[in-house]
């Protein structure tokens, strides 16, 4: 279309729509209220607005559809149980002396494999509320060592995030999940020094906000319950390895399938599948507004503002890629959301620059890492309620959470932004 919405128009849009997500409002009638007021501040006539937000919607069918597969592999984790014994098989490994890392780990390696971040850290929640109580360890260590594990498990994982920005950018899924492993790394070890650094401050579990479930004994094997995702990683690492091109759409539930079959729960198949769906259907359903709001941004003049400010403050082109997965990632407080903005938005202008595709893809990935655990979001109040913490303590580790994210950041955007190394 030959329409042009203003940058002030785009920005507006954004801001009511982060408004409206506070107001409690579903986040899907946000996005899709900011971004018609951002169409219509922004100098759009109402059916022009409606004809953005529908072309930007329609953009995201190819992501929502993917995302809308991968829920057969996380059902069957999930349901299975065998992210709990992936959890609990790392965490006994590494015992009690290295609490901590062990919590930081077991959480990277569930999101990893395909579990969302919030279900990994409500997963690993009940061993580390159980551990912190034994060692004495305050809440607010517990809860940024997993979420920053989450975090760093996000750059690696076949979660829609990744999805999007594989997507947005064409690259092979595996590519964005092994680029990602750099930056994960440096995450995970800042995660640990940051968390060990507060493991006195806060307040301490109590007794009785520990989990008395023992049923142990229904778990899968580490080995029987990590055989699926590894066969869905494998099939996608084909196109990258030997150009046999497995789609997410394929490759995903195949390994969802198989986890079922290795665990001796094919039966179950099906209703692991319906539980992936159910949990993937928000996300999807999110997207589509987010798509609505892209499509305002898309065909506003932010973008290129957004590059002449950067131009004009010295700043190499490929510095748009972190920077606005940060912005994105805090106007929705989503991961997943902030990169795909971000990878729809700016994508374009970034695959003119002498940065790759996957560099650019990976930066945005981890700068959407940055600011998505703010209140306005459901990450923010499903971690905090994971280990029974109260609004004014959960707000209190949001630096640290964002320092987690922009090391990540910074990693990524030298080595594939400055260094080139992809």
């Amino acid at each position: 279309m030959d329409i042009t919405i203003t940058s002030l128009g785009a920005l507006l849009g954004l801001l009511c729509a982060i408004i409206f997500i506070f107001l409690k409002i579903p986040a899907v009638y946000a996005l899709m209220l900011g971004a018609l007021l951002g169409g219509l501040l922004g100098g759009g006539s109402l059916n022009e607005t409606i004809n953005l937000m529908t072309l930007g919607a329609g953009s995201m069918m190819t992501t929502v559809l993917r995302i809308l597969a991968a829920g057969t592999l996380a059902g069957t984790l999930i349901k299975s149980k065998a992210a709990d014994s992936i959890a609990q098989s790392i965490i006994k490994v590494l015992g009690e002396r290295k609490a901590l890392l062990a919590l930081s780990l077991a959480t990277m390696v569930l999101t990893g494999v395909g579990v969302f971040v919030d279900i990994a850290v409500i997963t690993v929640a009940p061993i580390g509320l159980s551990i912190g109580h034994k060692l004495n360890i305050s809440k607010r260590s517990i809860l940024l060592a997993m979420v920053g594990g989450g975090k760093a498990g996000n750059l690696i994982s076949p979660n829609p995030n990744a999805i999007a920005v594989a997507t947005a950018f064409d690259q092979p899924l595996t590519s964005v999940m092994i680029a990602g492993i750099l930056p994960g790394v440096f995450g995970l070890f800042m995660t640990f020094i940051l968390s060990k650094y507060i493991r006195s401050k806060g307040s301490r579990v109590l007794e009785e906000e520990i989990s008395k479930d023992k049923k142990n004994e229904d778990l899968p094997s580490f080995f029987r319950a990590i055989l699926g995702p590894l066969f869905a990683i494998i099939l996608l690492a084909l196109r990258p390895l030997f150009d046999i091109a497995i789609d997410p759409m394929i490759a995903l539930p195949v390994g969802g399938l198989l986890a079922s079959l290795f665990m001796g729960r094919i039966r179950d198949f099906l209703d692991f599948s319906k539980y992936g769906l159910k949990s993937m259907i928000n996300v999807a359903i999110i997207l589509i507004g987010t798509g609505t709001l892209a499509g305002i941004i898309q065909n506003s003049s932010l973008g290129p503002d957004l590059i002449k400010s950067i131009e004009s403050l010295g700043m190499p082109l490929f510095m748009l890629a972190p920077i606005s997965g940060m912005l994105m990632s805090l106007a929705t407080a989503s991961t997943t959301s902030g990169a795909t903005v971000a990878s729809e938005v700016f994508g374009p202008s970034l695959m003119t620059s002498k940065v790759s595709n996957l560099g650019s893809g990976v930066m945005i990935h981890s700068g959407s890492t940055v600011l998505d655990h703010f209140p306005h979001g459901s990450f923010f109040h499903a971690t905090g309620g994971s280990v029974n913490m109260v609004f004014k303590e959960r707000i209190k580790i949001i630096g640290y959470e964002s320092l987690i994210g922009f090391t990540m950041t910074v990693i990524a955007t030298l080595a594939y932004g400055l260094l080139e190394i992809l």
